[in-house]
Formats: structure tokens, sequence, C-alpha cells
């Protein structure tokens, strides 16, 4: 699998993750990403250079996204947190046709070497706050819980972090820019 950086012709494929993703958990009883994200805060996520696509080739339809950036959260985390340096996994998505393959937890190694190769101390997310089953797999793959927001506005309100660190077993290669070199991350 290949991890590239996504372009603003990616945004319709980006928006459809959002919303296969919804439907399949509605199926489930469980109202997570249930309103419509707005396009615009995609794309300028995509335009900070933050969004995430990976392949199992450069030809091939995207089997997951994530995006990787500093946004801290005020509602979430405390002052003295956001001053420590972390990187932030938001909607991390995985194509059904890939669930169950390992391909999460791979992404999530990936963000956490990018986190430590920023010399950042911390990789941070949060999580709907009425999923368990996702609370119970991000401690699996090591994030420890750190609150969950009491704030009835703030849906994705279960914050959790885990130490950034070096990983070269997370088997994603990352895409080189025109001229061959390695094109920055983040």
């Amino acid at each position: 699998m290949i991890i590239t950086l996504a372009e603003e012709a990616d945004l319709p494929r980006l928006l459809k993750f959002r919303t296969d993703s919804a439907e399949w958990l509605a199926r489930k009883g469980l109202d997570q990403w249930s309103k419509p994200f707005p396009a615009a805060h995609i794309l300028a996520s995509i335009r900070a250079s933050e969004v995430f696509l990976v392949k199992e080739n450069l030809a091939s339809d995207a089997a997951a996204t994530v995006t990787l950036d500093r946004d801290a959260d005020s509602r979430l985390w405390l002052p003295e947190e956001r001053a420590q340096s972390a990187l932030y996994v938001h909607k991390l998505t995985v194509d059904r046709k890939y669930a169950g393959t390992g391909l999460g937890s791979r992404i999530l190694d990936w963000a956490g070497d990018q986190a430590f190769r920023q010399g950042a101390q911390w990789l941070r997310l949060d999580a709907w706050t009425t999923n368990p089953q996702l609370h119970a797999y991000y401690e699996e793959q090591g994030f420890a819980h750190v609150r969950t927001s009491t704030d009835a506005d703030v849906v994705s309100g279960w914050a959790a972090q885990r130490p950034a660190r070096q990983s070269t077993d997370h088997n994603l290669t990352e895409t080189e820019d025109e001229a061959g070199r390695d094109r920055p991350m983040t």
C-alpha cells in the first residue's frame, strides 16, 4: 500500500468515505457521522496538505483516508496539553472492502511515526462519544483514554493519546514528488 497526499480532485471520494461510513454505522444503530460534513472544511485540510489517501497503487481507488494535523480542539484538550507537541488524527476511514485487514492499525502506526519524525511527544485523537466499540479499538491500538467531554455540543468527545513512536513496520510507502524526492507528509 502507498500513502499519498490528497488533492482537490479527491474531494468527492473523501465525501463518499464519510457517507459510506455513516450508512454502515447507522445499520449498526450508531448516529456517528450522520450529519453531512462541510466539504469546505475538508477542502481546507487538503489545501493545507493534511489529508492522506491510502491506495494499493497510484492508479487504484483509495482504500482509506486520514487527516493528520496539529489542530487540538480546545473543548477537549486542556491548555497545558495543547502546549505539548502533538499530531492529531482526524477522519480516519477505511473502505469496508478493507475492513478486518489491519489497515487502520497500520495507518495509526504510520501517523505515530510521522509524529515521531516531527518531534511530537504525542499522537492524539478524538472519537465519537457514543461509540464504545471505537473506543475499545483505539485502546487496543495503544491509546490511553484521557477524558470524555460532557459538553453536549461535542459529539466526538472521547479524547485519547499514545506516545509518538518510530515505526517501520506499518508497510505503507510514501509517494515521491515529481523530482523523486520524498514528499513531506505533513
